[in-house]
Formats: C-alpha cells, sequence, structure tokens
C-alpha cells in the first residue's frame, strides 16, 4: 500500500513558491464558504513524516478563526475516567468550523498492535469501531479529510539523525520514536492494515510521501483543498423534515402492558426505606469499584419519571449523581452531531448520570414532530445502538426505563396538576397539544423499543398508571442491574 508513497518525490523553491499563493486563497475560500454553509470539518493527520511541522503549516495557511486544533496524548486523569471516545467527542468542531487532529481514534490501536500488545482480533474490533464513529460523523454531514504521511525505514532514521544532530531540533523527536523505528516493520503492517480497512468512499485515505518537506506540505493542501471543494460542490437541497401523519388507535407493545395491577401503601412504605438503603450500599459499591451508571427514563407526559427519579436520589450521596433533565438543544448543541452533547455528560468512574428524556429524542419527539428528516432518524437506531454498545463495552451501567400510562390517566393527571397550586408549574399548553400526537408518539415509542432494547441494554417497560407500583419497579431493577454488574 505504501510502495507509491516510497518514489522520493521532490519539489524545488521555485516550484514550491509558485504552488503556494493559489492553494492558500483556494484553502481560505474553501474556509469561508464551509463557514457559510454550516460544513464541520475534521483533518486527521497520522502517519510517520513530520506531522506537528504540517500541522503548523496548515495553521499559518488557514484562517486561525474558523480552526479547532488537537494532538493525541495519552489520557488525562479526567479522560481516563470516561469511556475512551468521550474525549474525542469534545474535540469535534462545531459545524462551519475545521478540526486539525494530530494523532487520534487511530493512534493507540496502531501502537498497540504495532508494539505486539493487542491481538488480531481485538485490533479488527478497535478497526470497526473506528469505522463505525467515522461513518456516523459523515452520514451527519461532516467532511473527514484522513491524511497518512510516509516515510521509508531509511527515510524516517535519516530524518530522526538530522533532527538529533542539532540541539536546536531535538526537541522535535517524539516519545519512543527512536525505539518505534526499531520496529518499523510491524508498525507498517499495523498501519497498512488500518488504512486498508477503514479507507471507504465516505471517509478514504490520502497517502502523502513525507520525505522532502516542501512537496509534502503542497501535497497536503491540495488534498485537503479538493476534499472541501468537492464537498462544497456537491451541496444539494435537502431533504425537508416533516410530521409523523395522524393514526388512528395504533395497536402496540404498550398497549398489552398490564395496568390493572396495584401497591398496597403499607407494602409500599416498607419495601421503599429498605430498596433506597440497598441502593445506597450499592451505590457506595459502584463508587469503590470505579464503575459508573446510567440511568435513563423516557416515556409520555405525567408518566412519573421525575417521581421515580426522586426514589432514586433520595437513596444517594448527592455529590455521586447528577440529574440531566433534557430538552430543546441550544444553538451550541446543534451545532454538532445530536450525540455531542449526551457524550458531554457522561459519568466518570464512581459516578452515576441520571437522563430525564436522552438521546431517544431523534427517534421520539424529533421523528414526530418532523425535527429530523425521515434518514436521520431512521439511522440512528445502529447509531444510538452503537453509542450504547461503546458505554457498556466501557463497563458502563445501562439502565433504561419506558414509564408508561393509559390517555385516560394522563389527563387525570393533567387535571390534578390544574388544581394544585404547587403543581401548576408542570403543566403548560405543549402538554395538552401533545395528547393530540398520542397515536404518533406510541407507533414511534413502540418501534424504539423493537430497535433499541438490545441484549446489552435493554428496556425496562413500566406500567404506570399506579405510581406506588411504578416506583417499586424502578427502584427493584435499578438494584438489580447493579447487582448484577457487580
Amino acid at each position: 500500500m505504501f510502495e507509491t508513497a516510497e518514489l522520493g518525490r521532490k519539489m524545488t523553491k521555485a516550484d514550491y513558491e509558485a504552488a503556494l499563493p493559489d492553494l492558500r486563497t483556494r484553502l481560505l475560500k474553501a474556509q469561508a464558504a464551509l463557514e457559510a454553509a454550516g460544513i464541520p470539518v475534521v483533518v486527521l493527520l497520522n502517519g510517520v513524516g513530520g506531522m506537528a511541522e504540517t500541522m503548523n503549516r496548515l495553521c499559518e495557511w488557514m484562517d486561525a478563526r474558523y480552526l479547532v486544533t488537537e494532538a493525541w496524548s495519552p489520557p488525562s486523569e479526567e479522560e481516563a475516567a470516561h469511556p475512551e471516545y468521550w474525549r474525542f467527542w469534545r474535540w469535534l468542531p462545531a459545524k462551519g468550523r475545521v478540526g486539525l487532529f494530530l494523532g487520534n481514534w487511530y493512534t493507540r490501536p496502531i501502537v498497540l498492535r504495532g508494539e505486539g500488545r493487542i491481538k488480531a482480533n481485538a485490533f479488527e474490533h478497535e478497526l470497526h469501531r473506528i469505522a463505525t464513529f467515522e461513518r456516523m460523523l459523515a452520514d451527519d454531514g461532516m467532511v473527514l479529510v484522513k491524511l497518512w504521511l510516509h516515510l521509508s525505514k531509511r527515510d524516517q532514521r535519516r530524518r530522526l539523525e538530522a533532527l538529533d544532530a542539532k540541539r536546536t531540533t531535538r526537541f522535535r523527536i517524539g516519545h519512543n520514536e527512536w525505539q518505534r523505528l526499531e520496529h518499523y516493520g510491524k508498525f507498517r503492517r499495523a498501519s497498512e492494515q488500518a488504512l486498508r480497512e477503514t479507507s471507504t468512499g465516505q471517509c478514504p485515505w490520502n497517502i502523502v510521501e513525507a520525505t522532502d518537506q516542501r512537496y509534502r506540505d503542497i501535497e497536503v493542501a491540495r488534498v485537503i483543498c479538493d476534499a472541501l471543494e468537492r464537498r462544497l460542490a456537491e451541496r444539494r437541497e435537502e431533504p425537508k423534515p416533516a410530521p409523523e401523519p395522524t393514526v388512528s388507535n395504533p395497536d402496540t407493545i404498550l398497549d398489552r402492558l398490564d395496568f390493572r395491577a396495584h401497591a398496597d401503601k403499607q407494602d409500599y412504605d416498607e419495601r421503599v426505606p429498605a430498596l433506597q438503603a440497598r441502593l445506597h450500599e450499592l451505590a457506595g459499591k459502584l463508587a469503590r469499584r470505579k464503575k459508573s451508571a446510567i440511568f435513563l427514563f423516557e416515556g409520555p407526559d405525567a408518566a412519573g419519571k421525575g417521581g421515580a427519579i426522586r426514589r432514586i436520589t433520595a437513596a444517594l450521596d448527592a455529590v455521586q449523581y447528577r440529574v440531566i433533565p433534557v430538552g430543546a438543544p441550544t444553538d451550541e448543541e446543534r451545532a454538532h452531531h445530536y450525540l455531542w452533547r449526551f457524550w458531554r455528560h457522561l459519568p466518570g468512574r464512581g459516578r452515576i448520570t441520571i437522563y430525564d428524556r436522552s438521546w431517544y429524542g431523534r427517534v421520539l419527539v424529533e421523528r414526530v414532530e418532523g425535527f429530523a428528516t425521515r434518514a436521520e432518524w431512521t439511522r440512528a437506531y445502529q447509531e444510538i445502538n452503537a453509542f450504547e454498545r461503546e458505554l457498556t463495552d466501557d463497563g458502563v451501567v445501562l439502565v433504561k426505563f419506558w414509564l408508561h400510562v393509559t390517555s385516560e390517566e394522563q389527563l387525570h393527571r393533567f387535571e390534578d396538576r390544574a388544581r394544585e397550586p404547587w403543581k401548576q408549574h408542570k403543566l403548560t399548553a405543549e402538554d395538552y397539544r401533545n395528547r393530540t400526537r398520542e397515536n404518533p408518539y406510541e407507533l414511534a415509542a413502540s418501534e424504539m423499543i423493537e430497535q433499541n432494547s438490545t441484549e446489552y441494554a435493554p428496556f425496562t417497560l413500566v406500567p404506570a398508571n399506579d405510581k406506588r407500583l411504578a416506583r417499586l419497579k424502578v427502584l427493584e431493577t435499578v438494584c438489580e442491574r447493579l447487582e448484577g454488574a457487580l
């Protein structure tokens, strides 16, 4: 794969100076057009051929106002306390910005494979995870320009010797570069496999010969210009989102829940404190074992999500948990992939995050109300499954609830809120308006449960007409899932 990048291409100073003005103009024009169009870009710089120098050159040639730069390094204490891709999601640029990433999600798996610290099947799993991540970003409209700066072993040795010969350039030799040079063949094989298995039509790799600095920098700029101009030329009218049509009386999995059962008040008053004590003990074990947990609540308005959450938080130390109420995205959140805001709030080791509504908004309210196109919400099922797999593979205990009430019970609770002054803040005109759309919402919820209730992240369906019974079910389920994980 790298043979064509070992031909010793060079560029004279005259040719370099002749090519540079046009390239810089193209880069700046493309940046301005991307900013106006709200298209995010990520440029990945990988390889062994002077990536830092190339990044510095791009920062010099491009408009710094619209640039975001990051360089890979071993994870900080905060980053190590979260799933691995947490920090990569935090790096992602907003719409209209260009991210230049020196080292990235490819660095760790290639290094581990090159050093023989992970086996072939684990490496293939990492590459599949990368391909899934990049496809998700590209489907959302991001441009990914992937550059591999290549040097032969001989040229890499010459480069390191030249840098090492001068005190003023010695600092440019990266950590372990000499050691990795001695295992050049292993790293080359790992790199070739990574590029081969993750070079796709949406996110292809571009191999740039890096022996000659002038040729390298001009070729990198050309590749980026071509990719950005190609994306701008492909712009076309996006399909407009449309609300889901109204349907009459759908028959769904939610209709088959048993709403007749009730919990005796005396039994409830005895069992809740016992379950809360059990939960408190389990949360302590969770903290000591440095594991994290997410409790996620979905369901129609007035289904009792808030009451169930309060019974959980009453059993926890305030410093251990956060409750995230999810509403309409902010301007900053809309400028990123819809999952970005949820990655930001993931709990660290030993912590608990409780979501009052969640990423399922993409396949519920955004689908039903027409805030997302059909293509966006249909592909979200697999994106969410991949996201949740990422969490559970990292050891996060993910407990998902759908609390459901009948239409009659919901109306009764609305009327109760309207009568009681301390409950009136919970009731809005939007709540009544949503009742006119309850059938599309129920269909969307049923499909969501079928698509996203997986073996590693199942939904627990809770018939919630009886609040006491629902709260007991939630507390019991949380305790059982934590016990199973611990």
